[in-house]
């Protein structure tokens, strides 16, 4: 099976979910390395590893999907440490952050039935109004499916006025797993709990042109199987967007953390470093039309987002100025521009300041490595 697979990699051909599931679950891990890097140079022939710098702000908290494997979210609004911030605050957020350099804003929050569809428009038409600089990379498809529900309107006419508004990215969370089965297990709001519902945003998204990253948080109640199901998911949904006007940029797996969460008392281990190397080589492998793969630092520590890169990763994700989501499960991570380009070259690469769409906007080469990695031929 893996001669097969090498061979496979090597012609540059689609491999099955079959052997997806074998490189998952039986192959030996050093041996996905190569196949990984296979399709990181052909994918991207340059030994370059970017990064953006962004900020991650989070416009409330309030939420009513009840997923337990996140300890973010507030039921109450009478609550003490509920909020939700209005435009303004939100832009004053965005202002400090244009002082350290950030060029793109992640915006998730709660699914708050109180904010109606004209605060989601306001927040991009103002964020493009006062910050020309910044890319509004906001709202996962859980966030657009509850501003549907509360407005009326359809899916495409959410996407449409953000888009009217100046939104041209979107992120991709609120995947999860896309296996019906685990969603049903870790939340119980019908925004979060249908693969279909992901789709359509995504693929609605596209069709307008819309850029979107595809997440997957793994390391809980899902299996080899639908880890497996999600990429192939993920590669069905690209290969709808072929030929169009958006897609995918990059696809980003992290792995879940217990730590104050509902879902701890049934997850009793948090997946470690080898199953994350695992994931993204096989994602690179499965992937094949996905530009980007990002290793996660953020979510997985240094060391570990520094070895992704020799298996199939090639981007280093963003500095998260802020970030609150994975502050309230316990897991404090961040990092600075100079880090982000010391942590790249001595993985062994070239650093590369990047826009939200991929766009290089500066090549650091003297922060180069001594030795940089040189492209195999055979990638092409």
């Amino acid at each position: 099976m893996l001669s097969q697979i090498r061979n496979k990699v090597e012609a540059g051909e689609r491999i099955t979910p079959e052997e997806g599931l074998f490189l998952l679950s039986k192959a030996d891990l050093l041996d996905l390395a190569p196949l990984a890097q296979t399709w990181r140079w052909r994918h991207n022939p340059a030994p370059h590893v970017s990064f953006v710098v962004d900020t991650n702000l989070n416009y409330t908290n309030i939420c009513d999907a009840y997923c337990s494997f996140c300890a973010f979210y507030r039921t109450d609004p009478s609550d003490p440490s509920a909020y939700t911030y209005t435009v303004e605050q939100i832009m004053e957020k965005i202002g400090k952050s244009v002082e350290k350099g950030v060029t793109t804003v992640l915006m998730q929050g709660g699914l708050n039935d109180a904010l109606p569809l004209s605060y989601y428009v306001e927040m991009v038409r103002e964020t493009k109004r006062r910050f020309p600089t910044v890319t509004p990379h906001y709202w996962s498809a859980p966030e657009i499916m509850k501003m549907s529900q509360v407005s009326g309107e359809s899916v495409h006419y959410v996407l449409q006025a953000l888009w009217d508004a100046g939104q041209r990215t979107m992120p991709g969370g609120g995947s999860e797993i896309l296996s019906n089965r685990a969603k049903a297990i870790i939340s119980r709001f019908k925004p979060k709990d249908t693969v279909d519902q992901w789709t359509q945003v995504h693929v609605e998204a596209h069709k307008i042109g819309f850029v979107t990253t595809a997440t997957m948080m793994y390391g809980h109640v899902e299996t080899d199987e639908e880890i497996v199901e999600s990429l192939d998911h993920i590669r069905k949904v690209e290969d709808q967007a072929k030929g169009g006007p958006g897609g995918f940029t990059a696809f980003i797996p992290w792995s879940y953390k217990r730590s104050n969460t509902a879902l701890a008392k049934k997850v009793l281990e948090e997946a470690g470093p080898n199953k994350y190397l695992r994931i993204i080589a096989l994602s690179r492998i499965y992937l094949d039309n996905v530009p980007h793969i990002q290793a996660s630092w953020f979510s997985e520590g240094r060391k570990t987002g520094q070895v992704a890169l020799q298996f199939g990763a090639d981007d280093f994700g963003g500095t998260l100025f802020d970030e609150n989501v994975m502050l309230a499960a316990g897991f404090y991570n961040r990092t600075t521009i100079d880090e982000a380009k010391s942590l790249i070259s001595e993985a062994g690469f070239i650093p590369s300041q990047r826009t939200t769409s991929y766009r290089i906007l500066e090549v650091f080469e003297k922060d180069a490595p001594i030795k940089p990695l040189a492209v195999p031929v055979s990638a092409g």
